[in-house]
């Protein structure tokens, strides 16, 4: 029964938690200006994340190692140090960004600025760290998120020609704009494979002590509950499509996203939109604070754990305790949560074969994972994903200078 539940508040996690500023900022700016043409790249990026989910989480089954001990141990402190220097700043402004979503639908609800709420909302996920267990942290958010499920149902709504729909399956060139095309659609993949969502992931089953009976529950979280999410991104992009794109508006302020349900749904729709945004994005502050403090503890060997008491484990409390804060400033500064959004998602796509290529290693280790490693398909994808992960790598800073509009 317990492993029913644990399933059901998997695929929920999954679902609620896939969605957030990344993913809405993205999809809709992509429906906008190209309509269906970049779902191909949200079906990539979720199929990548799926597979690297069920990596992440069976390593963490099988050997104990959450991914960051185990790159820790297999590589040495010596590599570690790279991705850590790397991620821990994509992971600051990435909480930054997600503060900025929390804020700004604060501000539509209230007409109060967004800068004024950046410090509240931050104080707000630090306390629920503070007093919170990794359960209740993970499974409440989540929870609420479902309230993005109203993306879906307005898609529905508004009668696509599903044959588009799925040849845009199909990458396709643009006539027009093919800097910014290509821009969105590694920043759509940054979106969906953040390096944080599986690092935290393979934290989150060490924390709640996985074995080797977790591993089918871990197969059916990782495909239904982030293809369940992904697509509720694909809707997202729909509806942006369908609504902004015979209009001409391109999404340049969330204020305008806001806007996108509301043929349907009229004002409700604009306050379901605002209900998302924030509970969506609250849900990511927390994961992605609570990530970056695992990966430092992990990888420098302090004690951590998100259920135990905070004097226990003074050190992983005070690093995401200082991502709080810091995310916060930058936010109270004035800088435009959209352009760092956009700024952020580049970085996590461009940060990827730090993790990916490494994973490639560990999903084959004897020692690690005996009968359990990966077997020719799953090294085929895997490998696959490192390729993309490469030439999103060499293409994020161009696309970044040349593209980001």
């Amino acid at each position: 029964m317990k492993k029913l539940l644990d399933v059901a508040l998997g695929l929920v996690t999954g679902i609620g938690g896939f969605l957030e500023i990344g993913s809405i900022a993205t999809s809709a700016q992509a429906g906008a200006e190209f309509r269906y043409q970049l779902i191909w790249a949200v079906a990539i990026g979720t199929i990548g994340l799926i597979v690297l989910v069920e990596m992440s989480g069976r390593l963490a089954a099988v050997s104990g190692y959450s991914l960051a001990d185990a790159m820790r141990d297999r590589f040495g402190f010596n590599y570690f140090i790279i991705p850590l220097l790397v991620l821990l700043p994509v992971g600051l402004l990435t909480v930054a960004a997600e503060i900025g979503g929390v804020s700004l639908s604060l501000q539509m609800a209230t007409g109060i600025g967004f800068q004024w709420w950046a410090l509240p909302v931050g104080f707000a996920a630090w306390l629920l760290l503070w007093k919170g267990t990794f359960n209740k942290i993970e499974n409440g958010t989540a929870i609420l998120g479902l309230v993005s499920v109203v993306f879906a149902i307005v898609a529905v709504r508004l009668h696509p020609q599903w044959t588009h729909v799925g040849a845009a399956l199909l990458p396709t060139r643009p006539a027009t704009d093919k800097l910014h095309y290509w821009f969105l659609a590694v920043a759509i993949i940054g979106a969906s494979i953040s390096p944080f969502l599986y690092f935290f992931y393979s934290s989150g089953a060490v924390e709640d002590k996985w074995d080797h009976s977790y591993l089918g529950m871990n197969r059916i979280v990782a495909t239904l509950g982030n293809g369940f999410g992904g697509g509720l991104a694909a809707a997202v992009l729909i509806v942006a499509a369908l609504v902004f794109a015979p209009r001409g508006i391109r999404v340049n302020h969330y204020e305008e996203a806001a806007l996108m349900l509301t043929p349907v749904l009229g004002h409700r729709g604009f306050m379901l939109f605002v209900a998302t945004l924030g509970i969506t994005c609250f849900g990511a502050v927390t994961q992605f604070a609570l990530a970056g403090a695992y990966m430092l503890a992990e990888g420098l060997g302090w004690e951590w754990s998100e259920d135990e008491e905070p004097k226990k484990n003074a050190r992983f409390c005070l690093t995401y305790t200082i991502l709080l804060v810091l995310s916060s400033l930058l936010m109270v500064i004035g800088i435009d949560p959209l352009a760092l959004t956009n700024f952020t998602v580049v970085l996590a796509a461009a940060s990827l074969p730090i993790s990916v290529i490494p994973l490639i290693v560990l999903m084959n280790d004897r020692t690690l994972l005996r009968e359990h490693r990966n077997g020719w398909l799953s090294n085929t994808v895997l490998v696959l994903i490192a390729v993309l992960s490469v030439v999103i790598l060499l293409a994020a800073i161009p696309l970044q200078i040349l593209g980001s509009g």
